[in-house]
């Protein structure tokens, strides 16, 4: 069984602030200013890195690094939103090894499927269908979470836990819509991200 290139973790608190919990949607002002202006410059990295697979099978490394970068960000973002963690979140898309929730990322490739990539919408849609699916899991079970956490200032592990799978799911299948690697998001969680060595210069 191959490795995976993503790998999502968390280590969620059981003891909770109320007060934060309870306006979390107003923590998270910030957060969305930036998101907005770093989700535009990834997608206009995206259709380069696009273009760059499609007639090079190369991911430029600075393109990889930024998207990403990117990747960890959104993650880490939706994670604090959906109340899995209660740390504030960096604004930069550095792999910050403190942080409770972590987005392990595989160096890039030496080289990428041209056909994979050209029709990655297109091989993206099942994937699409899934992760809606996840979504209405992991909104409902965030609910749950903050009527819990509010009410006992705790949340139990089985909460959390509830989310572990569909959001590990989700940053895998993103990963995979966002050209980081050919490799088809597994549901399995047997697969693990494997250090990869940088490509040379």
């Amino acid at each position: 069984m191959n490795a995976y290139p993503i790998v999502y973790t968390q280590n969620p608190p059981v003891k909770r602030s109320r007060l934060t919990v309870f306006f979390r949607l107003f923590m998270l002002i910030p957060h969305a200013v930036v998101s907005f202006f770093y989700g535009i410059a990834a997608f206009f990295v995206l259709l380069f890195a696009w273009s760059a697979i499609v007639f090079t099978a190369r991911y430029p490394a600075g393109m990889y690094d930024f998207v990403a970068g990117w990747l960890r960000f959104q993650s880490r973002m939706y994670a604090y939103a959906l109340l899995v963690v209660d740390e504030f979140p960096p604004f930069d898309g550095g792999e910050h090894p403190e942080y409770p929730v972590q987005i392990k990322i595989a160096a890039p490739a030496e080289s990428y499927s041209r056909l994979k990539a050209f029709f990655r919408f297109i091989l993206a849609i099942p994937i699409l269908i899934v992760q809606y699916a996840f979504e209405i899991w992991l909104f409902v079970v965030a609910v749950g979470i903050w009527f819990v956490a509010v009410i006992m200032g705790t949340t139990s592990p089985g909460l959390t836990e509830a989310m572990r799978f569909p959001f590990s799911y989700y940053v895998r299948s993103t990963g995979y819509m966002y050209l980081l690697t050919d490799q088809y998001p597994p549901f399995s969680e047997t697969e693990t991200y494997v250090p990869v060595a940088p490509a040379a210069a």
